[in-house]
């Protein structure tokens, strides 16, 4: 019967007709003991293959004229101000709170004063300015023993720590809910985003941190326990002790949480899941350590635009351009994505890196005029990457890499289905009625098309290789929102 539900379900969308039937999403029981010793293969996806990648070395950062956390970073927050304008701050002194958990605070990543709080659009918090006074003053936080200590205790160091910014909840792919237990926490040990760093070089002398932070996860983790995808070939993670581990391979987006948590342990209806990047778990376990908080993070500055391509060691919030050694170039034909280029939010110079930016891109904008017979749409594209295989450029050795501009190559026209999507897309799901349900807000075919499941990253590649050049992952986006609040 499921046979037969599958096939007619394909040719509807294989004809490219409305929402009705709408295929019904059922998600697979896996036992996740079963898959610790066998290696996941990712067979769809595409590895997009840029020029710019950063040295294998870590250097420290100078420190940032300013820093700033901005409340925009973390979705769905309701930003209620602790501190105003003028005041000194610790490190780990609370900025801010969540209107709805007050519990949950959102901390300065340094000692200084608060110099602005900028405001958009009915007086909207953009961001809170802290100007560092070059002491280094931290605010100093009791830590239990996380053996003797009860999981209530866990989850009010965490909040009050400033932890919960950085643990999101599926669904809806936001910032945890602290009076909900998961079902289990997820952590992906590896980004196989475009220039992402990789995880041997971030997570160099911090194994034992990362442990630490693997325990007091597992004291706030529901049955399920913790979850950790590792890459296949990659030792950074073998000593780590208290989680289940699957091994992955593939082309990205094989690193991403959502992809692991779906192939190893899918989300039902009524389900929710932690997760949490493994740079964070390391920088939780420093916390539950010393103390204090301290915020470090590796971002590889990187691109064929980037002036000086190398990994930097910088305290979270600090400006762009302390990672750009004072180089100079033209902004107008440079676009910096503060992350990847798939998923990143283009940022000014004297802008600041976002909370969950892992790497800093620079880019060409490609706003220059492109002659039609060179590089223009009638020439032969030797230079030219391409998901299609428009181009001969397929035939060159999987090493090649590309220099890739911004330019979309066309505006937003008619949603076409090409099955271009199913090609990039390792889900499944359907992402084309997927997407449609959550155009014509048919809450019932989201739910049963899976969208419990995604976020907007795991459509990234999606928006890539769309030949409509629609925006993909904005739409994701909407449709979780839209879902939550009715959801309540």
């Amino acid at each position: 019967m499921g046979l037969v539900c599958i096939r007619f379900n394909f040719s509807w969308t294989k004809l490219g007709f409305g929402l009705n039937p709408v295929p019904t999403f059922a998600p697979r029981k896996v036992n996740p003991s079963e898959l610790m010793s066998s290696i996941i293969r990712i067979r769809k996806g595409a590895d997009i293959r840029l020029k710019g990648r950063a040295h294998a070395h870590v250097s420290t950062a100078p420190v940032s004229g300013k820093y700033a956390v901005q409340p925009g970073d973390f979705h769905g927050v309701v930003p209620k101000l602790i501190v105003r304008q003028g005041d000194t701050v610790k490190a780990g002194d609370p900025l801010f709170h969540d209107k709805y958990h007050p519990q949950v605070q959102y901390l300065s990543p340094v000692s200084g004063e608060v110099t602005d709080v900028v405001r958009g659009a009915k007086r909207r918090i953009l961001a809170i300015e802290v100007t560092p006074d070059g002491k280094d003053e931290r605010r100093t936080f009791d830590i239990p023993d996380l053996g003797k200590a009860s999981r209530e205790d866990v989850l009010a160091l965490l909040a009050a720590g400033g932890w919960f910014g950085f643990i999101k909840q599926r669904p809806f792919d936001v910032p945890a809910n602290p009076d909900v237990t998961p079902r289990s926490v997820h952590i992906s040990g590896f980004n196989s985003g475009p220039l992402a760093p990789e995880s041997g070089l971030v997570m160099e002398g911090r194994i034992e941190a990362f442990q630490h932070g693997i325990d007091a996860l597992a004291k706030v983790a529901g049955a399920g326990g913790v979850h950790l995808g590792v890459k296949s070939g990659d030792a950074t993670f073998d000593g780590i002790v208290g989680v289940n581990k699957s091994t992955f391979e593939g082309p990205h987006p094989a690193g991403n949480v959502g992809v692991q948590i779906h192939h190893t342990w899918p989300i039902n209806r009524g389900e929710v899941v932690w997760t949490m990047h493994y740079e964070d778990v390391a920088a939780l376990g420093d916390f539950l350590k010393t103390g204090t908080y301290a915020p470090e993070r590796v971002i590889a500055a990187a691109g064929s635009a980037c002036p000086n391509p190398n990994h930097f060691r910088i305290r979270l919030g600090a400006q762009v351009q302390s990672l750009l050694g004072g180089a100079s170039f033209d902004a107008s034909n440079v676009r910096i994505v503060s992350g990847d280029a798939l998923t990143g939010k283009q940022v000014d110079a004297d802008g600041y890196v976002t909370a969950f930016a892992r790497q800093l891109t620079l880019l060409p904008e490609g706003n220059k005029p492109k002659f039609l017979l060179a590089d223009g749409w009638l020439g032969l594209g030797f230079d030219k990457f391409s998901l299609s295989r428009a181009y001969p450029t397929w035939l060159l050795p999987k090493t090649k890499e590309f220099e890739m501009d911004t330019c979309s190559n066309g505006e937003e026209r008619a949603f076409v289905v090409t099955g271009q999507y199913e090609q990039v897309f390792p889900f499944d799901i359907y992402p084309v009625q997927l997407l449609k349900s959550i155009m014509v807000n048919d809450i019932d075919g989201m739910e049963k098309l899976g969208i419990y499941e995604v976020a907007p990253e795991d459509f990234a590649l999606c928006e890539y290789a769309c030949t409509s050049k629609i925006d993909v992952q904005q739409i994701v986006r909407e449709g979780l929102d839209t879902l939550k609040q009715e959801l309540g």
